[in-house]
């Protein structure tokens, strides 16, 4: 769902190599400051743990309530149209709960993406839950299938939130229940949001998108951060935010029913990118102290332009949600407004940790 962003280095490079001294070697760095080595980031590690802890819970009750909805297709033999006579009311309340533990996942798992994805040590984590391609893009593909219980492999079909989504909303074709219009209320038409998952793809990938949350709990407890985790995170995951625009600005809260992606339908984009830049924002006050020693006003200032691109998205956020209606061209404005800012912030950050004697990773 999302390209992986440490591409975003070399963009960051050359803005913070802007100015300086040309005659000094490439390879000299500055000794690691005192601040920068002994700095707590206990807060970043017990940010993530809770979030990893929640995603951990709430992908375990997708599972069993994707294990009760396999159990009901299973006793009426899969005919979906049987199921849908007999127990309606059931399969309609189960397709609801799962979706409302989707939309209670994904901004567990946004708000600790900055961490996740910005971490070299934890990134893979990133493309197999919430940024991987299916194998249609072989660079950016999952490393992993689906094998249902029936004996059929789904070949690298792209990440768990992905798979989850487009299953329980129904805009992939693929993971549906065939021969079926899922009319789950009864009243003689589909409206959007009414889905009939395939239950052999259903279970399996709920099982697995489990098994990977706890996964990524265990990960997250042996991680041990340090000031190169944390300033590669903002480095890297700061300044993409035209690809976030980009996807709002393609999905069903921009582009209606004319859109032609079928994921991002349960949260708008924009709330997101808001929940990530919250988990920038958390990275950043427990670096500030460290890059204060090399430049303090520059340090607050810093500060001061992430939580303000922080509020910006979260203005938009708030204002789509109270209805207002964003246009295309809107949108690409406001993602080149955000990815400007985004990328003079993380030139900063990149500056402070050349000068800090902090190399980042790629």
């Amino acid at each position: 769902m999302r390209i992986k962003g440490f591409a975003a280095l070399a963009v960051v490079a050359v803005l913070a190599g802007c100015g300086g001294d040309d005659s000094e070697p490439a390879e000299t760095a500055a000794e690691e400051t005192p601040a920068a080595a002994q700095a707590d980031l206990g807060a970043i590690k017990e940010y993530l743990l809770s979030h990893t802890a929640t995603l951990e819970e709430l992908t375990a009750t997708m599972a069993a309530d994707a294990e009760e909805y396999h159990a009901l297709a299973e006793e009426a033999d899969f005919d979906y149209s049987a199921l849908l006579d007999s127990k309606r009311d059931e399969v309609a309340g189960l397709i609801e709960s799962m979706q409302a533990t989707f939309r209670e996942a994904n901004p567990a798992y946004e708000e600790m993406e900055g961490v996740v994805a910005g971490v070299p040590s934890l990134a893979d984590y990133d493309v197999i839950i919430d940024a991987g391609a299916d194998k249609s893009d072989p660079e950016n593909a999952v490393p992993f299938s689906i094998k249902t219980s029936a004996g059929k492999t789904y070949e690298q079909p792209g990440n768990f939130f992905f798979l989850l989504e487009t299953s329980l909303w129904g805009t992939e074709e693929q993971f549906a229940a065939k021969g079926v219009e899922p009319d789950l209320d009864d009243d003689g038409k589909v409206e959007f949001g009414e889905a009939l998952p395939d239950a052999d793809f259903l279970v399996a990938a709920a099982k697995d998108f489990a098994t990977n949350a706890k996964d990524l709990s265990a990960s997250a407890e042996e991680w041990e951060p340090t000031q190169q985790d944390a300033m590669t995170a903002l480095v890297v995951m700061t300044p993409t935010m035209s690809e976030y625009f980009e996807a709002w600005k393609n999905s069903r809260f921009v582009a209606g029913a004319k859109s032609e992606e079928s994921s991002f339908v349960a949260a708008s984009r924009l709330q997101d990118i808001a929940d990530i830049l919250g988990g920038l924002v958390l990275i950043y006050d427990n670096v500030e102290p460290a890059i204060a020693e090399a430049d303090a006003q520059q340090a607050e200032q810093t500060g001061t332009q992430l939580e303000e691109l922080e509020a910006f998205a979260e203005r938009l956020r708030d204002e789509e949600a109270g209805g207002k209606k964003f246009t295309a061209a809107e949108a690409d404005t406001l993602g080149t407004e955000a990815q400007d800012r985004a990328e003079a912030i993380a030139g900063q950050v990149s500056q402070a940790a050349g000068q800090l004697g902090i190399t980042l990773e790629t």
